[in-house]
C-alpha cells in the first residue's frame, strides 16, 4: 500500500525528476507551467516555484531542473529546529521558556532582545535557532533529521551552523513533502509538537485567504544575502496549497519580493 504520503514523493520522483525514478504512481499528476518562471524573470532574478494543490492531487512546478537541485535551506530550517526543540523538551512552551539575549549587538535590530520561541520564528532570529540546535546536540538532532527525511539528512559543518553554511540540503520538492507531513500531523513526532509549530508558523491573510510561510535568506546573518526561500502553505476554506519557492537574492528588493512573487505564483495557480 502505499500511502499519500509516499505517493507524493514518488511521484515528484517520477514525474518531475526522472533521475530520481523509484516508482510510477498511476494516480500521479504533474505539470509545468513556464510562465511562472517569468515571475523571477520579472524581477532581474532567477528562481523556482513548486506547488501542491492537495484537492486536486496535483503538483504544479516552474521548471524541471531547479525544482529538483538541493540548497541550504536556510532559515526554513526553523520549522524542523522547532519541531524538534518540542519534541526533545528543549523548549516546553514557545510561548514561556525565554532565551536571553548575549549581548551582542547585530545588524538585525530585531534580533537584539530576548526572544520566545514564537517571537523568534517571527523575526527569524539565527542567534536564538543556533543556540536551540547547541541543546539539542548533534546525536539528536541527527536522529530527528533522518526520522524526518529532511533533505540530504546530512548536519555536517557544525551543530550551530549546518543549515546556513554546513552540508545539508533540500530541493523544493522535498520542501513540499516535509511541509505536507507537518501540515497533516503525520510526521514521526506527537501531535502536540506539530500543531505547536503549526500555530508559531507566521501567517499572512490574502484576501480570505491565509498563507502559513517561513521564509529563509542565505547569509542574512552576515550581511550577505545570496539565495531566499519561502516556504509554507496556504489555505481558502478547504483548499490547501503547499509550495516552496527559492529564487537569487542579490539586492534588497530582491529579499523583500520573496512573498509577493510567492503570492503571484499561488494565484497563477489557482491556489485562492
Amino acid at each position: 500500500m502505499i500511502h499519500r504520503r509516499h505517493a507524493l514523493g514518488l511521484l515528484a520522483a517520477a514525474s518531475l525528476l526522472p533521475s530520481r525514478a523509484l516508482a510510477n504512481v498511476s494516480y500521479q499528476r504533474s505539470e509545468f507551467r513556464s510562465s511562472l518562471a517569468k515571475r523571477f524573470f520579472d524581477l532581474g532574478t532567477v528562481g523556482t516555484f513548486v506547488g501542491y494543490k492537495v484537492d486536486d492531487y496535483l503538483i504544479v512546478a516552474s521548471d524541471k531542473l531547479r525544482s529538483g537541485e538541493g540548497r541550504l535551506p536556510a532559515s526554513t530550517f526553523k520549522i524542523p529546529n522547532s519541531i524538534i526543540a518540542l519534541e526533545t523538551g528543549v523548549v516546553a512552551d514557545p510561548d514561556k521558556d525565554v532565551f536571553k539575549w548575549d549581548g551582542v549587538k547585530r545588524s538585525i535590530a530585531a534580533w537584539n532582545k530576548d526572544h520566545t520561541m514564537r517571537s523568534a520564528i517571527a523575526v527569524s532570529a539565527v542567534p536564538v535557532y543556533q543556540e536551540i540546535a547547541r541543546r539539542i546536540g548533534q546525536e539528536r538532532m541527527q536522529k530527528y533529521v533522518d526520522l524526518f527525511e529532511y533533505g540530504n539528512r546530512d548536519i555536517g559543518g557544525g551543530i550551530d551552523q549546518f543549515w546556513l553554511t554546513g552540508n545539508l540540503r533540500i530541493d523544493p520538492i522535498q520542501q513540499v513533502d516535509f511541509v505536507d507531513r507537518l501540515r497533516r500531523g503525520v510526521l514521526p513526532v506527537s501531535k502536540r509538537s506539530q500543531q505547536l509549530v503549526r500555530d508559531i508558523l507566521p501567517m499572512t491573510k490574502v484576501g480570505d485567504a491565509t498563507i502559513h510561510a517561513k521564509s529563509g535568506l542565505l547569509g542574512a546573518e552576515v550581511g550577505k544575502p545570496s539565495l531566499g526561500w519561502m516556504v509554507g502553505w496556504a489555505e481558502k476554506g478547504s483548499r490547501q496549497t503547499v509550495f516552496a519557492m527559492n529564487m537569487d537574492c542579490k539586492d534588497k528588493s530582491q529579499i523583500a519580493a520573496r512573498m509577493t512573487v510567492t503570492q503571484q505564483c499561488l494565484t497563477d495557480i489557482a491556489a485562492y
